[in-house]
């Protein structure tokens, strides 16, 4: 993930010669007075500039060995390693430097850049955090890499924005702060950040490709996004798939676009689709709110009321004060107590969300089939009667809007038990007082005429 030029490959290249530099304000009396010793580093250090580092390496190990608790001979016998390729041997040099003196910033800066390498990243880290100024960009850089490779990139985007501030010109910085937007789901925030990077240089060639890959992507989610709150949610589903097939790399995309795709279809009273691409977001995402709410309200227009229960539950213990929740779920509950007593839309054999001429075909049909003039049998006419009270019953309740909104909150207007202060059920009737009733007459070209005995 470190790109050439970037700052871990920059400072990689200076470190030993900047160690060699930095050590120098360290010497001195702290580290006591030991001529054999003293010796011995001047001598590798002289050796060290000339590039003879065996010979440089056996004078720091004498020196070590002279003085254990000399942390300068430590510091440069890792310089030495380092300089050798040796990473490995100069991290416990380092590490017994800091143990010597904790407050050896260059060492402890070092040895979080050799962790970090290795993918300890939770030890460089610490290390990090425990010397970087607040006003040094290329640190704050560098942490940043290591918040990313921890899977942590808020973090990181945290010490590159104040890196963009501290380091003028800094197009890199808002160039990594809009690519890690960006692969978080943040469209917008991704856009206007990669906007800064193209004020500062607008022939960026990494910048300006993003950037068209961006706007695209945010142009289509607007889109789809204005569709659905002017309710053409087949337009909408159009744009979201168009948007997973845009950027079909990063799952955070996929996951909220079949996430609105999901909404678009329980909206549109498709409870089949809905309930499959709900279901796909949902292995996933379990917990995922929206998911469980759209296809709880699918699940209630297909009548699986158990399983509408189960979502809203499910979605109210992540979320419990969200009306929209507790209310679904009050309706699911009544609905269910309902589906124990009389279902109109069973009666009439149609879908709860069946259009009003599709109510009344349905019902002319079932009257016509069991009318009780067809059946002689005393029995057979009997049940037939009781059936045609049911269908007429339906129909009354399905065909007037604000019986039908009753009845599918979950009341059911023909109850006197449903209904608050009790009263009679006008519908209640029997055979008699449907005499003379026709139950054709709802407004079509049709009139039939029944002769009873």
């Amino acid at each position: 993930m470190v790109a050439p030029g970037s700052v871990t490959s920059r400072l990689g290249s200076v470190f030993p010669f900047l160690l060699v530099l930095v050590d120098l304000q360290y010497e001195g009396a702290e580290c006591g007075v030991n001529a054999d010793v003293e010796k011995h580093l001047e001598l590798g250090k002289k050796l060290l500039a000339a590039g003879q580092l065996a010979d440089a390496l056996s004078q720091f190990h004498a020196a070590v060995d002279g003085d254990p608790d000399n942390y300068i001979a430590y510091y440069r016998r890792a310089t030495v390693f380092l300089a050798m390729g040796k990473s490995k041997a100069a991290l416990p040099d380092l590490t017994k430097v800091i143990q010597l003196k904790m407050d050896f910033t260059a060492a402890r800066l070092q040895r979080g850049h050799l962790l970090l390498k290795q993918g300890k990243l939770d030890e460089a880290e610490d290390d990090f955090k425990k010397v970087v100024c607040v006003w040094d960009a290329e640190l704050r850089e560098l942490r940043a890499e290591c918040f990313i490779k921890e899977g942590e990139p808020r973090k990181a985007i945290s010490d590159l924005k104040a890196a963009s501030k501290l380091k003028n010109d800094n197009t890199e910085a808002f160039y990594k702060i809009s690519t890690l937007y960006y692969q978080l789901g943040d469209h917008e925030l991704s856009l206007s950040e990669v906007r800064e990077c193209l004020k500062l240089d607008q022939d960026h060639k990494r910048c300006f490709a993003h950037y068209k890959q961006v706007k695209k992507l945010n142009k289509l989610i607007e889109s789809a996004e204005g569709l659905i709150r002017d309710g053409r949610y087949t337009d909408a589903t159009s744009k979201y798939e168009s948007v997973m097939k845009t950027e079909p790399n990063i799952a955070e995309y996929t996951i909220r676009s079949k996430e609105r795709i999901c909404h678009c279809f329980s909206k549109d009273e498709k409870p089949v689709e809905a309930i499959r691409v709900c279901s796909e977001v949902l292995q996933m995402e379990p917990d995922n709110v929206n998911a469980l709410k759209d296809r709880a309200e699918a699940y209630l227009i297909e009548e699986m009321y158990d399983e509408a229960i189960q979502d809203y539950e499910t979605a109210q213990e992540h979320n419990e004060n969200d009306q929209q929740i507790r209310e679904g779920l009050e309706k699911a509950q009544r609905l269910l107590k309902q589906s124990q007593k009389r279902d109109y839309y069973k009666i009439l054999g149609v879908k709860r969300n069946a259009k009003k001429q599709e109510i009344i075909k349905a019902y002319r049909k079932l009257a016509l089939q069991w009318h009780p003039d067809n059946f002689q049998n005393e029995e057979e006419k009997k049940k037939a009667e009781k059936k045609f009270i049911d269908i007429a019953a339906a129909k009354e309740v399905l065909s007037d809007p604000e019986m039908r909104k009753k009845f599918d909150d979950g009341e059911d207007p023909l109850d006197a038990e449903s209904q608050q202060g009790g009263g009679g059920n006008p519908f209640h009737r029997s055979w008699n007082s449907w005499q003379g009733f026709n139950p054709f007459s709802s407004g079509g070209p049709f009139r039939f005429k029944f002769h009873f005995n």
